[in-house]
């Protein structure tokens, strides 16, 4: 049920203030830690992502476009204006769909407010306190937003099974739901690292509001767009800043309950307002990331970890399959859009990124879930194709879970059940922890499929990054992070 009878203007002052008041000395030490370690993951996912083919002619497009030189798409090394470049990095760094989920609200804000976040540092040449505190502001009203919202985020709305009948394709409020709160996020940290005041900074916001877009039907599509919004949103939020700063106004009541961006975007409106400023400027919502160890969604996470395992133990070979059935149950067959009919389109990544068929074959014949395995040679593979195209999907008489069967040539039958949630590994029943090892395994991992930043600049970044506060230029750390 919405909620309409709660103060938007008076959320609207919480959110300035926290944009502006927000000390480095008041956040925690675990927050402090998380935002780091997520920079760094997000550094890594876009130099990865920087090799995909369209990204180089997004590069070259941005590049003939000119304008000022302030800051530097990452692992191209071209400079161009802070909005494009921003533009560029949150595109990049959702390339493979790989990156650090902040859990408060859910989703995919990293990608857009740390590399915004980033972009925004090197163009003004901030501290590193001063680029941890502007990320931790944004992330935490992003995730506000989100989580007030349903408990999800805005776009999203609920998803029902896709069983072969467009009736039964919802793609809640038709947009796509990390071009929306991000937006917002990215506005903060634009205010506060431009040097808004107050008044400018509730502009910023009321103007942000106009400049959201993105379809939710990227993903079923399989086109480049799925990333689309998360590069937009990364624009859209600077210019909202630049625009209050030269003057503009924007809406006056960007986030009451009606005529505003939850009117505009969040489907089921706002049913959990206090969110939205409980413990405000004393408890930042980033205090619990986890992290997606594929390429992929979420829900694809779990079963390429499960297709690994069952490979692994019973030393399945491609060319011993004759048939696999996946049985999912209904927690995994909501997610929709993993389920819908395999095919090899003009966007191969993303036919393979959202897919529950592509993610099983690619466990079971490669026993691997890497970047290396969603470039378009590795998807065309003919191996990998014949077995997709022995591939049913079922139903299972479960709550959760999947079931994995495999008919081999031989005549034998395996069948495994896993009892996991969506997204989760066999036997892990709580979120992922990332530790550091982890977090630095990630990013080499990146810098090694790449091959655009050399491993001893790769090892310098770990290096500052985690030291992350004691940086006086976060430039010198951008400079690392394109080819030489």
């Amino acid at each position: 049920m919405c909620a309409d009878n709660y103060d938007g203007k008076a959320v609207l002052e919480a959110f300035t203030s926290n944009v502006l008041n927000t000390r480095f000395e008041d956040i925690d030490d675990v927050t402090i830690s998380n935002e780091k370690y997520l920079i760094l993951d997000m550094i890594g996912c876009a130099i990865g992502g920087a090799v995909q083919p369209d990204t180089a002619a997004m590069v070259k497009m941005i590049e003939g476009w000119g304008g000022e030189k302030e800051a530097t798409i990452l692992g191209h090394g071209v400079k161009a204006p802070v909005h494009d470049v921003a533009f560029a990095n949150c595109l990049m760094g959702r390339a493979f769909d790989h990156g650090v989920l902040v859990m408060a609200g859910g989703g995919h804000a990293s990608e857009t407010t740390a590399l915004s976040a980033l972009a925004l540092a090197e163009s003004k040449g901030v501290d590193g306190k001063e680029l941890i505190t502007a990320l931790v502001v944004g992330d935490d009203i992003a995730s506000r937003i989100s989580a007030a919202s349903m408990g999800g985020p805005p776009g999203s709305g609920p998803m029902r099974a896709f069983r072969g009948r467009d009736a039964d394709i919802d793609f809640g409020a038709g947009f796509e739901p990390w071009g929306t709160f991000t937006t917002m996020g990215t506005t903060a940290i634009a205010s506060r690292l431009l040097g808004l005041n107050s008044l400018q900074v509730k502009n910023a916001f009321g103007i942000a509001v106009n400049l959201i877009s993105g379809a939710g039907s990227g993903l079923w599509d399989g086109t480049a767009t799925f990333k689309l919004s998360q590069g937009s949103s990364g624009r859209s939020g600077i210019l909202a800043a630049k625009l209050a700063q030269a003057g503009w106004t924007g809406l006056l009541d960007p986030f009451g309950p009606r005529n505003s961006y939850f009117g505009a975007f969040a489907r089921q409106g706002v049913s959990l307002p206090e969110e939205l400023t409980k413990n405000i400027g004393t408890k930042y919502t980033v205090d619990v990331l986890r992290a997606k160890m594929h390429p992929g969604g979420g829900p694809t996470q779990s079963t390429t970890d499960a297709a690994i395992e069952f490979a692994t133990n019973h030393d399945i070979q491609a060319e011993d399959i004759d048939e696999v059935i996946l049985r999912l149950s209904p927690a995994h067959a909501a997610h929709f859009h993993y389920m819908r009919p395999y095919k090899v389109g003009d966007y191969p990544t993303a036919d393979a990124l959202f897919s529950y068929k592509y993610s099983v074959t690619n466990g079971l014949v490669r026993r691997s879930g890497k970047n290396k395995d969603y470039t378009e040679e590795a998807i065309r593979d003919p191996q990998i194709q014949n077995v997709i195209n022995n591939m049913t999907l079922s139903d299972l008489d479960k709550p959760i879970g999947f079931e994995i069967e495999v008919k081999l040539k031989d005549g034998r039958t395996i069948t495994e059940y896993y009892e996991v949630h969506v997204g989760r590994a066999p036997g892990e029943t709580d979120p992922l922890i990332l530790s550091p090892d982890v977090m630095r395994g990630r990013f080499m991992d990146q810098i090694e499929f790449s091959q655009m930043v050399s491993k001893e600049n790769a090892e310098r970044i770990i290096e500052m990054v985690e030291k992350l506060e004691e940086i006086d230029n976060v430039a010198k750390i951008v400079e690392l992070s394109a080819k030489q």
